[in-house]
């Protein structure tokens, strides 16, 4: 339980960091289909403007 404690923020913050940047290179990596508006492991929002 002990090295719990010794995680730091800055850790912590890189942590995050590195996986929102890992996250951003797939959405641009990855096709649509998987990653975009619509997509079965990224959905980054609705496939169209209507409502």
């Amino acid at each position: 339980m002990y090295w719990f404690f010794d995680i730091t923020f800055f850790q912590v913050a890189m942590s995050f960091l590195t996986l929102f940047a890992i996250r951003e290179a797939m959405i641009m990596v990855l096709p649509d289909e998987i990653a975009g508006p619509g997509g079965w492991f990224i959905d980054t929002g609705r496939e169209t403007c209507e409502d």
